[in-house]
């Protein structure tokens, strides 16, 4: 990666993604960014925040300070001049899974001004346990190896795991697409639905494991709803992509940034200097709009 295609990725890294839902569409902005929603536009809709790959405990020259990055994401989402329905993390909330790291994120998330924190584990965060610790902290209430659904004003969501049981892409499994079959059978088709995980539900970049290898089947029981939006982590970075009703956006990282896919051998994590480091980082907000069939994306550069 060049100095300039890494400066412009970086401009993104460390975003927290505000979302918006009204009337069935659906736009993400930076949090920090003036130029995004109203409090009037929040009220309207269902509006929620993404955090993703905090990496409590990681130690390099990437982010000599995850804590300190995390912690300024919170506190972007608690500047908001609205209070946002809830939060979702998409994973890798810790980076070796011990129970010091997952007590330190969840006193730290339990700071959000917010209704509700929801969460679904990333790789980093089953080192060693097939995800024990994760689900002893975090999986209350929770199906299978932590799957879940709930409503809000009309759009539905649904958390997926994908990282218990990865091999070379990440995987669902019989028993959580049966979930998701179940769980949608008895919604009308103009609900809007909004899916979660942690790795990609698209194949965005199967030779580093930016992918889920049985997506398909959980995508196909989503094609009859006239608006799909699939949010993800683990790439840290964003990216959007749009296959008929389904929209895959990736969000970016509070912890350190990754090279683009295929750029270098390994999805290694980026260094840059301690200034644009410490100016990258951010977050953004999400708006879901229901009401039209189709979600409109809105991103904004940070300030």
């Amino acid at each position: 990666m060049s100095r300039r295609q890494l400066a412009r990725h970086a401009s993104w890294f460390g975003a927290a993604v505000g979302l918006t839902v009204v009337g069935g569409e659906l736009t993400r902005h930076a949090v920090s960014d003036p130029g995004g929603a109203t409090t009037a536009a929040a009220a309207q809709g269902v509006h929620f925040v993404q955090v993703s790959d905090s990496h409590l405990g990681f130690t390099g020259p990437a982010n000599p300070d995850v804590t300190g990055s995390f912690q300024r994401a919170i506190n972007q989402v608690n500047a908001l001049p609205y209070q946002p329905d809830f939060v979702i993390h998409t994973g890798d909330l810790t980076h070796l899974s011990t129970p010091a790291q997952f007590d330190q994120v969840k006193q730290m998330m339990s700071g959000l001004r917010t209704g509700e924190v929801f969460t679904v584990p990333g790789e980093h965060d089953s080192v060693g346990d097939h995800g024990k610790g994760y689900l002893k902290t975090f999986g209350s209430g929770t199906h299978g190896d932590g799957w879940y659904s709930f409503d809000v004003r009309g759009v539905h969501f649904i958390g997926l795991v994908n990282t218990f049981s990865l091999e070379a892409l990440g995987h669902l499994g019989p028993a959580q697409t049966d979930f998701v079959r179940k769980d949608v059978a008895g919604l009308d088709s103009d609900v809007p639905i909004v899916v979660f995980s942690h790795i990609p539900l698209f194949a965005m970049y199967p030779k580093w494991g930016w992918g889920t290898d049985d997506a398909a089947t959980v995508l196909g029981h989503l094609r009859r709803f006239s608006s799909v939006t699939c949010l993800n982590g683990h790439v840290h970075q964003l990216f959007t992509k749009r296959e008929g009703n389904v929209t895959f956006q990736s969000a970016t990282t509070t912890a350190y940034p990754l090279p683009h896919p295929g750029v270098g051998p390994a999805p290694t994590p980026q260094t840059l200097p301690a200034g644009k480091l410490a100016a990258a980082l951010g977050i953004r907000e999400v708006q879901y709009r229901p009401g039209t069939n189709a979600p409109a994306i809105v991103d904004s550069r940070l300030a």
